[in-house]
């Protein structure tokens, strides 16, 4: 049962998919509805953060003992995707108390360093798909007129040779794939078709008359600005391809231009990185340390710096040495450098970063001041 929605990249309509998390909450479903009514559902459905329906026929439900066991097949679409065809499984089992917990179970990755989406020990299983698993248990659990507790484990078989495809070895995640994705739906586009969208999007806000624009990397930089309010001028997200989004705004004709992203990908900028995929160049440990070692860190933190998988667990590391703000005003003016030499005088041009975690970090002068010209604020 195909997902049938399709998204456009050039002169071809490619497939979209649906996430590990999606599959997870439609297989945690099957299970629970399997455990309370003693039927196997023959098809799932799902309304995902995007808005858009996934329905899916389990791969196979049935009784263990006294678990209730759903699969459900990995749907990519058209997407490049290492969990492409992976089987998401949920166990459901009665347990004592009325809560919903959800772990993970052999194939799920187990969390070990701080930093990340879950504490360490935790299963790698992100806060979307959680909301997700507990909200499609509880209402198979509430139509059912159930109130005992339940508990789910999710496993991936396989997945722990899956994940050396993956990241998460770098991450601090072992074991097995993380368990993933914050719209539930899998967008395919190729490189090309992303750089024209973002040179569209760029065109129609400057044939509106547009000539100050926001560019931000994803939907953790969209949802950090909608928190703010109504945004004072046009937002475009420019996904990884920062340096090319540069460029078309000085074909536009933009005279400013404010960037607002996530630290992991835009403190790559201190070191000229302008492809911020991780495919490209993963150095935010490296220059999280080199910047750190001439504010002064020792050799202790800077080796502890190295072994951060994320920027919030390096701002730990940091503020335990007391180096924070040093840093951060050192990597924000390297960043402000790199980004005013991309544009060439074209336009003023800065920064602003900030992590789900501890909110805005800071910001680079040109920033500043471009934030005060439009009397915005960012926090």
């Amino acid at each position: 049962m195909a997902f049938e929605h399709y998204v456009r990249s050039g002169d071809k309509l490619l497939r979209c998919g649906y996430t590990t998390g999606s599959c997870a909450a439609l297989a945690a479903a099957g299970a629970a509805r399997l455990l309370l009514t003693g039927a196997a559902p023959e098809k799932l459905s799902l309304l995902t953060p995007a808005g858009l329906t996934v329905t899916v026929r389990p791969a196979w439900c049935g009784m263990e003992g006294t678990e209730a066991v759903c699969a459900v097949v990995k749907d990519g679409g058209d997407d490049p995707d290492a969990t492409h065809g992976a089987l998401i499984e949920a166990r459901v089992a009665r347990a004592a108390g009325a809560d919903i917990t959800i772990d993970g179970g052999p194939g799920v990755g187990r969390v070990t360093l701080p930093g990340l989406d879950q504490p360490p020990g935790a299963a790698a299983i992100n806060r979307v798909p959680r909301a997700m698993i507990a909200a499609e248990v509880e209402a198979v659990r509430a139509a059912c007129g159930e109130t005992g507790g339940l508990a789910v484990t999710i496993c991936v078989p396989g997945g722990e040779q899956l994940a050396q495809k993956t990241f998460n070895p770098h991450m601090g995640i072992v074991g097995g794939i993380s368990i993933l994705g914050t719209t539930g739906i899998v967008e395919p586009m190729s490189e090309r078709a992303l750089l024209d969208t973002i040179a569209l999007d760029l065109r129609q806000a400057a044939a509106r008359g547009e000539n100050r624009v926001i560019l931000t990397p994803g939907h953790y930089g969209e949802a950090f600005l909608q928190a703010l309010g109504p945004a004072p001028v046009p937002v475009v997200c420019c996904s990884n391809f920062i340096g090319d989004a540069l460029d078309e705004a000085a074909v536009q004709g933009f005279t400013q231009v404010l960037l607002v992203g996530h630290a992991g990908k835009l403190v790559k900028l201190a070191g000229s990185v302008m492809n911020t995929h991780s495919r490209t160049a993963d150095c935010r440990a490296e220059l999280l340390c080199a910047h750190a070692a001439v504010c002064g860190a020792d050799t202790e933190t800077c080796r502890a710096l190295l072994a951060t998988p994320t920027v919030d667990a390096a701002l730990e590391v940091l503020d335990k040495a007391g180096l924070r703000g040093p840093v951060l005003a050192s990597l924000l003016e390297a960043i402000q450098q790199r980004l005013a030499r991309r544009a060439g005088g074209a336009y003023q041009i800065g920064a602003a970063l900030f992590t789900n975690q501890y909110g805005l970090l800071g910001m680079t002068a040109g920033a500043k001041e471009i934030v005060q010209a439009w009397n915005m604020k960012l926090q």
